[in-house]
Parts: C-alpha cells; structure tokens; sequence
C-alpha cells in the first residue's frame, strides 16, 4: 500500500475531524505555531505535530537508510516536551529546500553524517517550543500559573488537574511560540542518553509493514528496466527490439533521450528484465573508458612523480627534498587502493506518476535538493510541480546521492518517453548496479617519511592521485578551493598528528568511470595509508603505536582533547600492553574521533578478526545503542572491503557482476565489536562513517604484527590472505 502526500494534504493530515498543533520555524528561521486549519495559509516549516488524540508526530527531515535518524530526530523533540515515547510516531518530510533545508548544506539532503548534528538545537528547540505553548494553554484552561504545571510522559498536571496533550492542542493554536524557547540541561535528560528506547523503525521493519520505495505499487504501473553501455561513456547508435517482441509482458523500447542507455518497459520486474536483456544494442564506445584495471592503476601511479596541485602551501616536495635526504633514516610506501561499490541491499529504483499538476516521485530521496530540479528540467516543469515521497531506503552509502541523481532522472526519462501518461517504476537490478553505478574512486598514495637519530619524524613527502568527487558537483564550492579538492586528501591534509615539513601532492586523475562519494568519502583511503605509515614509524623506531601516536597528535589539529580520550578509553577496554601481536589505528573524520584495536589471528595464510575494540567520542549520545549499531555496521562493511572487495575492469568493461563475485561480510567473518563511548556533553557529532576509516588500518596493523607482512595494496586477498 503506498499513501500519496501533497504537502497541503501533508500538513492537514491528522486524525479526521480534530484541530492539530504545528510547530516549527518560519522562513525567516523563526519558531512558530498554528493549526492544521491555518496551517494551508500559514509560512510554517512543523518539526513537531500534535493531534487531538495527544500523539506527537516528528517531522524527519532526513531521510531514513537504516542509520537512525527517525530515532534520533523524534529523540530530540520527545525529551524537550516530556513525551511519552511510545505516542510518538514520526514522518518523512515534504521536499521544500528552503523549510526542510540541511543547515550544513543549504539544501535539503540527508549526508556527510550531519542529520543529529545539523538538526540538533533545531529540533529540541521545536520541542521545548511546543511544550511551552502545552503548558500556557493547559494554564490558561484551568485558570493557574504556568510555573505550577509539570509534565510527565506526555501528561501535564498541576494541583488536581491533568490531562493529555491533545486536550490543550484547541488554545495552544491560538498562542505565540516564543522565539528561543528555555532547553533542558543535560542533567535534566531522561530520553536523551537512554539506552532503553526502541527504534521508532524496528516495529515496522520486523512486521513487514515498513513501506519502502521498492514496495510502491500503483494502480496500472508500468515497469522499466534499461540496458546501459558496457563501457563507461558510450552511447547508443541504434538496437533491434525484435527478440524482446517474444518476452511475454513486453510493452516497448525506447532510446532515452541522453543516448545512455534503451529503456525496455514491461508488465511487470521480469518481463521488463527480460525484454531489457534480449535487446540487441549498437554502442558508439569513441568517448568510451577502455582501459583495464593494470593500466588504470599505473596510470595513476604515474601522477604520483609530479603532483599536479600542493596542498602544504609553502612547504612543497622541493623544499622537502634536502630534509628527507639528509634523514637518518627514511621509510618508502606506495599504497594502491581499487574502485569499489556502494552495494546496498535495496538495489536503486523509483517510481513516477503524473498528477494533476506535474508528478510525483516515490523514492527513498536521499536528496530531494538535487532531484526535484532536476526531474523538473527534464519533463519541462518547474520544481514546484515535482513533489516528492520520501520512503524507507535499505541502505545507500552514498550511492543514492549522486550529483546528477542518476536513476531519478533515468526513471524520468523513461517516463517521458512513456508517454506520460501511467506511472512508471525503474528498477536497477543487482547487476546493473555492481557493472555500471557510481563507485569509490581508485586511488594510489606514495609517501616518504624522514626519520633523525632519534627516531622523531622530520620530513615527510606524501603524494596522492585520485579522480575528484566534488568537481562538477553541488558540493563543489563548499569543498574545492583553489582549484584543490580537499576531500581527495582528507585525512592527509588537516590530520591528527603534528608533522613537521610536511608536504602533500594531489593530482586528479581523470577517467570515464563514474565514481562517487562512498561511506566516509576520501577519509576510506587516507585513513588506511596515514594509519600504515604511523604503523612502519613505530615499529621502525621501536615505540608503543598508542604512545607514538598520543605523542604526535598535534594540538593545532581539530579537538585533540577528544582524540586522547578515545584513543586512552579504547586501551583500558582492550587491556593494550606494549608488545602486543594486535593493531591499533584512529582515525578524526565528520567530527568524531574513534580510535580502533584489533585482535586477530592467523593460521598460515588464513586470517580471522576475533575482536576489534572501538572508542568514539561523538559529542552527547543522543542514541547510545544506535551509536553503537553504526560503529559496529562502519566496522563490517569496511572489513567486506578491506578483505577481498574490488571492482576491476577489462579493456573499460567491469569484471564483477554480483554478489558471487563482489562478496559481502559472513556472519561468520564478523568479529565481536565491542564499543565504548566516551562520555561527552559537547554537541553531537556524526556516527554513520566515522566507524569505516580506522578499521582497515587497524586490522592491517595487526596482520603485520604477527607476520611481518605490510599490506598496502587493497583489497587484502591480493596479498595472498584468505579470511575466516
């Protein structure tokens, strides 16, 4: 069953025949309040609704992958109005950039682990906002002062008076919000912090009521499936439909209007799968990417002998040079890393329908700033005539954001060419998706440390060659300066530790594959190769990796004081003793700090991660258990990648196909994880990537310390390792 929402049909709806309470910030970022009944004709962005039957439905602004933001969103406002957690439910909210916009991107979108550190204040204020107006109204209906009214688990008393939330919602519509509402201190929290909150989805998702985009099913819909060129960047000449004319189901083909890809449209997933696969296709591959993975590769490596850009301003590879020349000693590594796919378990698809005034697309809209304009260029609309519902996604990573919002607009362009006339669903399948979706950049790093005869670091040449991810995107002006983007060597540039002449070279390497930010963006490289190298310094000058590392941080860099707390909380919990045949690695990104021991071992060339140890300070933990969900989910998905996972190409075509070939993590493969928290009053911080980067390292690390085998070519399998 799918439910169409209009945004008018969206703020009016509540239980029927009932008054229902609004509350949110105006377009000038002022909190507010009305009424259901008003609510058409009033600028309001609601984050909290409240109906006559006393249920607080949360507004979510960011989507929901699996990564808790339903939770975590609806946390915020139920602790500032003293909710009963089990009355509140939430919604998805409309696409409107300007009311539901993401505060660290100007637009409206859900990434980059922002979603409880950009809505944060946003939300408990629209809380604390609502109960403020609950209270005076419940003051002015029984005649006491507001100071004499308490609430407790969404009922308020005063004296002998109580009564629930819905009863008050009549004359709390009829008040002014105040601007900056009174916020609990953290003493105060009772839901914030909670480990005994049920998600808000786990319901849903175990039932099977849960609607996500793939279970959209509308009256006389039409399926779509498209075959896209096998190499990157060609386009269709002509195809022969003649043998899909035989599959039963088959309604058409057509070319799509961008000459990517034939669009095959059938009754129903397999007749379209079908009729997509008999299509006979000519492909003009002259603009094509036909390089093979070797080539790709050394290609890259060849970038490495002369940076295109200098990242260290003043201090440069030439100037570097003597420093490193004159070391006591020095340590060389050249580290290779493969393309990689984001592989969530829903694989991409959507669907359109026309409406009255335009259409609508059902998706789990990671972005819906990025979709709708561009949905609405297509079909000849304006944005306003695109509407957006937003349902659950399984899984994203990244892929469900792309720049040019890829499928959306395939599923856009089919249904142009459709006719307009039925909805239409684009489903990618798996194949589709391992051999021509978005990927992890490959990318290569080189980088020589100069050592004195102390053993302290005096110089350091670090060189990276990656294709940038943000040139050409929405996030290029916020990422890409001086013609450098910092995402490409994140982690490199602006890391942990205080190194001193320091020099960072990045070129950008260029190819028709399309790459795409992936879980923690440039840090899923970087972090490997900072976290190898600060390996090799300690066990060639004989240092403690932990004691090396908390000597070396570099109190200019972001929140030192959290990195040293995570790295010492993950030592107590590990029981770290110097000399231990285990690896360590930490790693700073979207904010957080997590600082990661693994303990492994290995039989002849068999390799089994029995635990990793994990600290994160993430600022207050809105969700602990969810905080550790992501910290154990980052661990898993780093290690499938770390262990054998790689997208190759042949003459510019991509080897892996599916699963079979592009393995996930066994549950057999997957450690104990145990996670601590650091304890932390500070704003909340992202949790969704952060777990990924140091993990890799840290299991590497360990890999050395028991057979003196440096590993720094990914995936691991490459060399000579089997895992169990």
């Amino acid at each position: 069953m799918t439910i169409n929402v209009s945004r008018r049909g969206f703020l009016a709806g509540s239980v029927a025949g009932t008054t229902a309470l609004l509350v949110g910030v105006n377009a000038k970022g002022v909190l507010t309040a009305g009424s259901t009944a008003a609510a058409a004709t009033t600028d309001l962005n609601p984050f909290v609704k409240i109906d006559g039957n006393g249920t607080v439905t949360v507004i979510i602004k960011h989507f929901e992958m699996g990564q808790g933001t339903t939770t975590g969103l609806a946390t915020l406002v139920a602790e500032e109005l003293d909710a009963n957690w089990d009355k509140v439910q939430t919604d998805f909210a409309p696409a409107d950039d300007k009311r539901y916009a993401n505060l660290f991107f100007g637009g409206q979108g859900t990434g980059g682990s922002t979603s409880i550190a950009n809505s944060y204040m946003q939300y408990r204020e629209a809380g604390a906002a609502a109960r403020d107006l609950l209270v005076r109204a419940a003051a002015q209906s029984w005649g006491v002062d507001a100071s004499s009214i308490s609430i407790e688990d969404g009922m308020l008393k005063s004296g002998g008076n109580s009564g629930h939330f819905g009863e008050f919602v009549a004359i709390a519509t009829t008040l002014e919000a105040v601007e900056k509402p009174a916020i609990k201190t953290p003493d105060q929290f009772k839901l914030i912090g909670s480990d005994k909150l049920h998600r808000k989805d786990n319901t849903s998702k175990t039932d099977g009521t849960a609607i996500f985009a793939m279970d959209v099913n509308l009256p006389g819909m039409i399926y779509a499936a498209i075959i896209r060129s096998p190499k990157f960047g060609g386009t269709v000449v002509s195809f022969d439909d003649a043998d899909a004319k035989e599959v039963g189901g088959f309604i058409a083909a057509q070319v799509l209007p961008n000459k990517a890809g034939v669009v095959a449209f059938g009754k129903n997933t397999w007749s379209a799968f079908q009729a997509r696969d008999a299509l006979s296709v000519e492909w003009d591959f002259s603009a094509a990417e036909t390089r093979s993975t070797d080539a790709l590769i050394a290609d890259h490596k060849s970038l490495l002998d002369a940076p295109q850009y200098n990242l260290g301003k003043e201090i440069t590879a030439q100037t570097v040079a003597p420093v490193l020349d004159g070391a006591a000693d020095t340590i060389d590594a050249e580290f290779s890393f493969p393309f990689l796919a984001h592989a969530p378990l829903e694989s991409l698809n959507c669907t359109i329908e026309p409406t009255e005034n335009g259409v609508r697309l059902h998706d789990g809209c990671q972005f819906p700033s990025l979709t709708r304009p561009t949905l609405a260029a297509i079909l000849g609309l304006e944005p306003s005539q695109v509407e957006i519902k937003t349902l659950y996604a399984g899984g994203s990573f990244g892929r469900r954001a792309s720049p040019t919002a890829d499928y959306n607009a395939e599923a856009a362009m089919a249904f142009a060419v459709s006719g307009r006339k039925v909805p239409v669903k684009l489903v990618w399948s798996r194949e589709d998706d391992i051999k021509g979706g978005y990927y992890r950049p490959m990318a290569a790093h080189r980088a020589k440390v100069g050592l004195d005869a102390d053993g302290k670091v005096i110089g350091w040449d670090h060189r990276v060659a990656v294709k940038s991810i943000m040139k050409g995107s929405p996030m290029e002006p916020m990422t890409v300066h001086d013609g450098i983007d910092h995402t490409s060597a994140e982690g490199v540039a602006g890391g942990l530790y205080s190194i001193p002449n320091q020099a960072i070279g990045l070129s950008d390497f260029q190819t028709e594959v399309p790459i795409l930010w992936w879980r923690s963006v440039g840090h899923t490289h970087t972090a490997f190769a900072m976290e190898s190298l600060m390996d090799m310094v300690a066990t060639q000058t004989g240092q403690d990796p932990i004691d090396m590392r908390l000597s070396m941080l570099d109190p200019a860099a972001p929140n030192p004081a959290r990195m040293i707390e995570a790295i010492k909380l993950v030592r107590e919990i590990s029981g770290w003793k110097k000399g231990d045949k285990r690896g360590f690695a930490c790693h700073y990104s979207f904010n957080t700090c997590v600082a990661v021991v693994a303990d492994i071992t290995v039989e002849d060339s068999s390799v089994h991660v029995n635990k990793l140890f994990m600290a994160v300070e993430c600022g207050v933990a809105i969700n602990p258990d969810v905080i550790r969900a992501q910290m154990e989910g980052g661990a898993g998905y780093a290690l499938s990648a770390i262990y054998r996972n790689e997208i190759t190409l042949t003459d510019g075509e991509v080897d892996q196909y599916n699963f079979p070939d592009y393995e996930l993590l066994r549950n057999s493969e997957m450690p104990e994880v145990e996670v601590a928290i650091v304890p932390s009053n500070n704003a909340p911080t992202g949790v969704g990537e952060p777990g990924v980067p140091p993990t890799g390292p840290a299991v590497a690390n360990a890999i050395f310390a028991q057979t003196g085998k440096r590993i720094m070519d990914l995936p691991m399998s490459k060399a000579g390792f089997d895992f169990m």
